[in-house]
């Protein structure tokens, strides 16, 4: 998943940030989608698997000698 930036078209707008999931502008109530479909989306793949933070298996036995 990568974040795009949009640049603003005038110098006082700040800077948007676009949807993890489809890449339209975020909006604040769905942050950081663009709405509730993408936010489902984004909880479906968790769900299934699709997504997965890595872990470091421990071997027991060491655990055990110390």
């Amino acid at each position: 998943m990568s974040e795009r930036i949009q640049m603003p078209a005038n110098d006082n707008a700040s800077l948007t940030r676009s949807c993890a999931i489809c890449g339209k502008p975020q909006l604040a109530r769905f942050k950081p989608f663009c709405s509730k479909r993408c936010a489902d989306i984004d909880l479906g793949r968790w769900m299934k698997g699709t997504y997965a933070v890595p872990v470091a298996e421990v071997d027991e036995n060491t655990e055990e000698d110390r």
